[in-house]
């Protein structure tokens, strides 16, 4: 009987990233690996990279560095966003045997170490209460702040019967929470459309509601997508299954100023996106919308900031992710003039911060009396002694609630009794 090998795993970025990392973690656990024991030294190291930032850049180096410092006699196996951009510096790095320069040699990799029936889904994702299952890869946008499209330009879209196969299966092992993700999620299916009648075509909308009528104990949540792709097909698949699909979309802006969304290169103007933010919250029972903006892109002015936080308070996010511009090499607006100062992105970001605090407040305290459903994610004990079960809601906000802890890993009904700043209080009903 073979030995097994200890194998180590460390991802950096994305979900898509996350995803991949665990297909090839399940890959070599059939052949024969098994996951590090503290204070072991791994057989086998695999690192999944980002090159989103600079920042990315030096991280992943960083890992490697200290995988091989920590692991002497491992070899080292490196995949991701910056292999691909930069395979040579990647492999002139310790104890690094290869790096994987294209996603779609992933099952290549893994025939490599021995694995013979190469995953097509996952069954398990670690040790979380929640799987990302990756629906569809690359993006044919060209942001001007972005490197993504130059490393994952190739745009393809799983068959949606391996997607339906993979979510049963995970449902039945136990994960109540399924987040699809992609490269550019709206535009699944859009490669598969290709020659087929309109009556034929398979969307996002269309995979979201065959998912929904999944038999199983499980709900369906969706991540980063793009106004444009907030369809009505999609926001009707919302409010038809409303238990099954959360409430919660991630809507990227990126800026609340038409100038600075032309300088970005994006798709529609700040209106346009506000228009389809009040469609979904019409159609929708109190949905919860968050999204990503940078602050202190080159040539922003005070007046476009102001444009910015003015939308920003007028949609009402429930959470805004906050990047401050950082120039990424290989972009467009790295090479841009009028670089804002890094005194006044902290400026801005901090006072993007407190608008987004009064808006998170104020949804929160809408959702006060209502149930909702919580994915229990830990347990803890409060100053009272009580035991406490901490996680998130359906519309993705934290919630703490008085139960048993066998409410981990389990879907709850809690009704909201208390909003905090960043936390809903309730009680399981």
């Amino acid at each position: 009987m073979m030995t097994e090998k200890a194998l180590k795993t460390v991802t950096l970025g994305c979900k898509v990233n996350q995803y991949e990392t665990e297909l090839v973690r399940e890959g070599l656990v059939t052949a024969g690996y098994r996951d590090v024991a503290e204070g072991e030294s791994a057989d086998l190291c695999v690192v999944n990279t980002c090159t989103v930032t600079n920042e990315g850049d030096a991280k992943s180096r960083q890992v490697i560095r200290r995988l091989a410092r920590d692991n002497p006699d491992s070899r080292i196996v490196v995949m991701g966003c910056y292999a691909t951009r930069a395979p040579g510096e990647l492999a002139a790095l310790p104890n690094v045997v290869e790096v994987v320069e294209n996603k779609r040699e992933i099952p290549d990799l893994l025939g490599r170490f021995g694995v013979i029936d190469v995953p097509t889904g996952l069954s398990t994702f670690g040790d979380r209460h929640r799987a990302y299952v990756k629906v569809q890869d690359g993006c044919l946008l060209r942001c001007t702040f972005c490197i993504i499209p130059t490393v994952r330009p190739e745009m393809y879209s799983r068959p949606a019967a391996d997607i339906l196969e993979e979510v049963a299966r995970l449902a039945d092992n136990g994960f109540r929470e399924i987040v699809l993700t992609g490269i550019h999620l709206g535009h699944f299916g859009v490669d598969l459309n290709k020659g087929k009648p309109k009556s034929e075509w398979m969307r996002l909308a269309h995979l979201v509601r065959d998912l929904a009528k999944l038999d199983g104990d499980f709900r369906v949540r969706m991540s980063s997508i793009e106004a444009t792709e907030v369809t009505r097909e999609l926001i009707d698949v919302m409010g038809e299954f409303p238990d099954r699909v959360c409430p919660h979309l991630h809507i990227s802006m990126q800026s609340g100023s038409d100038a600075v969304l032309r300088r970005m290169r994006r798709r529609w103007g700040a209106q346009r996106f506000v228009d389809r933010c009040k469609l979904l919250k019409e159609r929708l029972d109190q949905p919860a919308i968050s999204t990503d903006i940078i602050v202190g892109f080159p040539g922003e002015t005070d007046a476009e900031f102001e444009e910015t936080c003015a939308v920003s308070r007028e949609v009402g996010f429930s959470k805004i992710h906050i990047f401050p511009f950082s120039p990424r090499k290989g972009t467009p607006a790295a090479e841009m003039s009028d670089h804002i100062p890094g005194d006044v992105k902290a400026d801005r970001r901090r006072r993007l911060a407190e608008v987004e605090t009064e808006a998170r407040e104020i949804y929160f305290r809408s959702l006060v009396g209502k149930r909702l459903a919580v994915l229990g994610e830990a347990a803890e004990t409060d100053t009272a002694g009580q035991t406490v079960v901490r996680g998130t809601a359906c519309r993705y906000a934290p919630v703490s609630f008085a139960a048993d802890a066998d409410a981990v890993g389990k879907l709850t009904q809690v009704e909201i009794s208390q909003a905090q700043s960043e936390l809903l209080l309730g009680a399981a009903r």
